[in-house]
């Protein structure tokens, strides 16, 4: 059996010597090239190879990928990407938020009204690093917040940024006919507003609880944590006709493992080091748009 697949390799600075040393890390593991492609911009390059292999198991892949990962220069990346997903005519990206769509991690930025910014991002990080449950994590970090006015809510909004090639990256997907949903464990009064900016097909967060006009300290119903994550990629394939294996999910934090495990591919963008070790592919530089190169979008 022959698989199809692509090979993308992205980074500042993609020099001649590490392209040809993946060329022949491919070689070793029995890969034939059908084509080539250079592209990208002036913040990054892009390479591109199509490839067909014998063997189409996962653990085929898996082992593909180790190798690729392991002989990796510094400041370059290759997603081994199936052909089929790079090529399906509808595909779902769905992403986190914080850290991943947007620059900051709200919690913290709400925190520091509180004078709480250094002890909830050290809870944060704990969660991000699967140290913590998340949502217990998070019922604690919230409770820092009890007593801030309800405008904090407005000034943190305008402090958050998107990440660079975020506007982009759903651009163009929006532009090709793909759907993109966001998913988060962050809030919905931060989100929603990014969310109509940007066109979102679906989007959910978590609710903060506001009583006439202060933060309780408490978030509505249930949290959005790394079950959630899966069970709402699933869902909203399912609802567009998308198979998951046409899927691309994106995050940085242990709470979006089960997500990355789940889709056709899981990207980790800039993430922590045990959501490295087990995501499909990763991107290790500030630019999420490097997605759609991935995606073949």
């Amino acid at each position: 059996m022959t698989s199809n697949l692509a090979a993308v390799s992205y980074g500042v600075n993609l020099s001649p010597v590490e392209l040809e040393h993946l060329r022949k890390v491919l070689s070793d593991v029995g890969a034939s090239f059908t084509s080539e492609a250079r592209s990208g911009d002036e913040r990054f390059g892009v390479y591109t190879i199509g490839l067909a292999v014998d063997g189409g198991t996962a653990a085929d892949l898996a082992e593909i990928r180790r190798r690729v990962a392991d002989a990796a220069g510094e400041g370059v990346d290759t997603a081994i990407v199936p052909a089929g997903l790079r090529g399906a005519p509808r595909k779902l990206l769905i992403m986190d938020v914080d850290s991943t769509l947007i620059q900051q991690e709200v919690i913290e930025l709400l925190a520091a009204h509180a004078g709480k910014r250094e002890e909830v991002a050290a809870v944060t990080e704990a969660a991000m690093r699967g140290e913590l449950d998340f949502a217990q994590s998070l019922h604690a970090r919230v409770a820092v917040l009890a007593g801030l006015p309800a405008a904090v809510v407005d000034s943190v909004r305008e402090e958050v940024r998107l990440s660079l090639g975020a506007a982009e990256l759903v651009a163009a997907f929006k532009a090709a006919g793909h759907v993109v949903a966001v998913v988060s464990g962050g809030f919905n009064q931060i989100l929603g507003p990014i969310a109509g900016q940007l066109g979102l097909d679906y989007w959910i967060a978590n609710e903060l609880e506001i009583v006439d006009g202060v933060l309780t300290g408490k978030v509505l119903g249930a949290v959005i944590d790394r079950a959630a994550k899966e069970k709402y990629l699933r869902e909203w394939a399912a609802a567009e006709g998308i198979s998951l294996e046409h899927s691309i999910a994106v995050g940085d934090g242990a709470n979006d493992l089960d997500m990355l495990g789940a889709a056709g591919i899981g990207i980790a963008f800039n993430a922590k080091p045990a959501v490295r070790a087990v995501a499909d592919a990763a991107i290790n530089m500030p630019y999420l748009d490097a997605v759609r190169h991935i995606a073949g979008v």
